[in-house]
């Protein structure tokens, strides 16, 4: 299992399996559904630090370079949680931030699972598909 962190992104060709924790951070994982070359990265407060095209950017670009193809990717976002009631909805605002800069890529989402729980953590396997599990007594998703 390769751990990725917040900030930071992977990408692999090969049959990896990628783990992260989410709150208000999110996820995006993009696979290559042909190749199978997928990857995935881990953004807090995307929209105030710039990570966003950094991250993503770079994220899409090395899935390319590894030999996956534009009109076969597909992207999932995952996470976004309100973790702090009180305060506003700063993993909706992430998750916002992503959604628009893929818009700008060209590229759009799958089915996602955002707004995800406060606290969850999510597995990635490039092969067969995307395919995430999350913490034991997390509520489902619609």
């Amino acid at each position: 299992t390769v751990p990725v962190m917040v900030g930071q992104l992977y990408v692999t060709d090969g049959d990896e399996h990628l783990a992260t924790v989410l709150g208000s951070c999110v996820a995006t994982c993009v696979r290559d559904r042909v190749t199978g070359v997928g990857g995935m990265c881990h953004m807090l407060l995307p929209e105030t630090v710039g990570l966003v095209p950094r991250l993503v950017g770079a994220m899409v670009e090395e899935v390319l370079a590894y030999g996956g193809h534009r009109d076969d990717l597909e992207v999932k976002l995952f996470g976004g949680g309100r973790v702090i009631v009180a305060t506003s909805d700063i993993g909706a605002l992430n998750v916002a931030a992503v959604r628009a800069y893929l818009f700008q890529l060209g590229l759009t989402t799958g089915r996602n699972r955002c707004p995800g729980p406060s606290d969850v953590r999510r597995y990635f396997r490039r092969t067969p598909s995307i395919a995430l599990a999350s913490a034991p007594g997390s509520r489902a998703w619609t």
